[in-house]
């Protein structure tokens, strides 16, 4: 049995990754277990700057995905992980409940909503947020930032928390990823985003420095990025 071989064998591989990648990266594990026998894949899925910190204060895991770059590249700085790749990309949207009770039909309809939800600062579609918040007040008058953060009435620490709220009622709006808004299916409507006021989500991937199982990250890399890994995850609306 070759070293490689030997590794994969009844072993386990840690990933953190971020909320949005939890379906695409399941359905990763699961096709990376098939392909390695004895190989188990567990994954923790949170903020990316929730997986940043616990990993910052000593978890341990083999793999990290984040939604954008600005996390793993400070632990690439801090030591903590490889050189990050970029594998996939996503795109902010609006979505409010089935059947639009609101009646909100683009960005500059958005403070119609009397409950808003959207990502804390920190976290990554929180800051894109932000940043399309900035861009469309450039547009349409500060007068419309004003009235859109009136309305805010939660900043959630995960994408998939922000898209809860739309799903339970909780909020007649709120800016997730498209794929997030895929998945909702029947359970949300889509609005998109004027693309010179939307910002790209790029989302990298790194093996980290610690890795309990290096051998393992570096397959379940080659995995997310081959042609396999990309058509899979366009498969739930990544590009």
């Amino acid at each position: 049995m070759s070293t490689l071989c030997a590794l994969l064998a009844a072993s386990q591989l840690t990933v953190f990754a971020a909320s949005s990648l939890r379906d695409a990266f399941l359905e990763l594990g699961g096709r990376f277990e098939a392909e390695h026998p004895g190989v188990a894949v567990s994954f923790n899925f949170a903020g990316s700057q929730q997986l940043r910190t616990q990993i910052e204060h000593g978890a341990r895991a083999d793999v990290l995905a984040t939604a954008d770059e600005q996390h793993l590249r400070a632990l690439e700085e801090r030591g903590l992980a490889e050189a990050p790749r970029t594998f996939a990309r996503n795109e902010p949207v609006i979505v409010v409940p089935s059947g639009n009770p609101a009646a909100i039909h683009s960005l500059l309809e958005l403070p119609r909503a009397q409950r808003i939800v959207v990502g804390a600062p920190d976290v990554p579609i929180g800051a894109y947020t932000l940043r399309i918040f900035e861009a469309a007040s450039a547009r349409y008058g500060q007068g419309f930032r004003s009235a859109l953060e009136a309305r805010i009435a939660s900043r959630e620490l995960n994408v998939r928390q922000v898209l809860a709220k739309v799903r339970l009622g909780e909020a007649d709006a709120a800016i997730v990823y498209r794929t997030d808004a895929l998945a909702a299916h029947e359970a949300v409507e889509t609005i998109s985003i004027p693309a010179d006021l939307n910002v790209v989500a790029e989302y990298p991937i790194a093996a980290l420095r610690e890795a309990p199982q290096p051998a393992l990250a570096r397959v379940f890399l080659e995995l997310v990025l081959s042609q396999a890994g990309r058509a899979l995850l366009g498969r739930y609306g990544f590009r």
